[in-house]
Protein backbone atom coordinates (compact mmCIF):
# COMPACT_ATOMS: atom_id res chain seq x y z
CA UNK A 1 0.00 0.00 0.00
CA UNK A 2 1.08 3.54 -0.72
CA UNK A 3 0.00 6.88 0.72
CA UNK A 4 -1.11 9.31 -1.98
CA UNK A 5 -2.84 12.67 -2.34
CA UNK A 6 -5.71 13.14 -4.79
CA UNK A 7 -4.85 15.86 -7.33
CA UNK A 8 -7.76 15.71 -9.75
CA UNK A 9 -10.52 13.88 -11.61
CA UNK A 10 -10.40 12.06 -14.93
CA UNK A 11 -13.33 12.58 -17.29
CA UNK A 12 -13.54 10.05 -20.09
CA UNK A 13 -16.06 9.74 -22.90
CA UNK A 14 -14.76 6.27 -23.76
CA UNK A 15 -14.09 3.74 -21.02
CA UNK A 16 -13.57 -0.01 -20.72
CA UNK A 17 -17.02 -1.58 -20.23
CA UNK A 18 -15.88 -3.12 -16.92
CA UNK A 19 -15.06 0.36 -15.56
CA UNK A 20 -18.37 2.07 -16.28
CA UNK A 21 -19.80 3.52 -13.08
CA UNK A 22 -16.37 3.79 -11.41
CA UNK A 23 -14.63 7.11 -10.78
CA UNK A 24 -11.04 7.64 -11.97
CA UNK A 25 -8.78 10.02 -10.03
CA UNK A 26 -5.28 11.42 -10.49
CA UNK A 27 -3.17 10.78 -7.38
CA UNK A 28 0.46 11.36 -6.44
CA UNK A 29 2.41 9.34 -3.84
CA UNK A 30 3.31 11.23 -0.64
CA UNK A 31 5.50 10.56 2.40
CA UNK A 32 4.38 10.60 6.05
CA UNK A 33 4.76 14.41 6.10
CA UNK A 34 2.45 14.79 3.08
CA UNK A 35 5.33 15.77 0.74
CA UNK A 36 5.15 14.50 -2.84
CA UNK A 37 7.45 11.59 -3.71
CA UNK A 38 8.81 11.34 -7.23
CA UNK A 39 7.58 13.10 -10.34
CA UNK A 40 4.85 10.84 -11.71
CA UNK A 41 1.11 11.00 -11.10
CA UNK A 42 -0.98 7.80 -11.06
CA UNK A 43 -4.47 7.15 -12.37
CA UNK A 44 -6.43 5.19 -9.78
CA UNK A 45 -9.88 3.64 -9.59
CA UNK A 46 -11.79 5.12 -6.63
CA UNK A 47 -13.77 2.76 -4.38
CA UNK A 48 -14.18 5.08 -1.37
CA UNK A 49 -15.58 8.32 -2.85
CA UNK A 50 -12.36 10.29 -2.31
CA UNK A 51 -12.09 13.90 -3.42
CA UNK A 52 -9.43 16.37 -4.48
CA UNK A 53 -7.05 17.10 -1.60
CA UNK A 54 -7.77 13.85 0.27
CA UNK A 55 -4.89 11.68 1.45
CA UNK A 56 -5.67 8.08 0.49
CA UNK A 57 -4.30 4.55 0.64
CA UNK A 58 -3.47 3.22 -2.79
CA UNK A 59 -3.15 -0.48 -3.69
CA UNK A 60 -0.95 -1.24 -6.69
CA UNK A 61 -0.68 -5.00 -6.49
CA UNK A 62 -2.22 -7.07 -9.29
CA UNK A 63 -3.79 -9.76 -7.10
CA UNK A 64 -5.22 -7.27 -4.59
CA UNK A 65 -6.74 -5.21 -7.40
CA UNK A 66 -8.32 -8.33 -8.90
CA UNK A 67 -9.80 -9.31 -5.52
CA UNK A 68 -11.27 -5.83 -5.00
CA UNK A 69 -12.80 -5.76 -8.49
CA UNK A 70 -13.94 -9.38 -8.28
CA UNK A 71 -12.69 -10.18 -11.79
CA UNK A 72 -9.69 -9.91 -14.13
CA UNK A 73 -11.50 -8.28 -17.06
CA UNK A 74 -10.51 -4.63 -16.51
CA UNK A 75 -7.08 -3.09 -17.18
CA UNK A 76 -6.59 -1.64 -13.68
CA UNK A 77 -3.25 -1.13 -11.95
CA UNK A 78 -4.12 1.11 -8.97
CA UNK A 79 -7.14 1.26 -6.65
CA UNK A 80 -7.93 3.70 -3.84
CA UNK A 81 -9.08 1.61 -0.87
CA UNK A 82 -9.23 4.11 2.03
CA UNK A 83 -9.28 7.79 2.94
CA UNK A 84 -6.69 8.63 5.60
CA UNK A 85 -8.08 10.78 8.43
CA UNK A 86 -4.81 11.20 10.30
CA UNK A 87 -1.31 9.74 10.62
CA UNK A 88 0.32 9.14 14.01
CA UNK A 89 3.96 8.03 13.97
CA UNK A 90 5.76 7.29 17.23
Amino acid sequence: MTLAKVKGNIVSTQKNSQLKGHKLLIVHPVDLNNNYIGEKDVIALDFVDAGIGDTVLLVQEGKAVQQILGHRKAPVHSVIVAIVDSIDVN
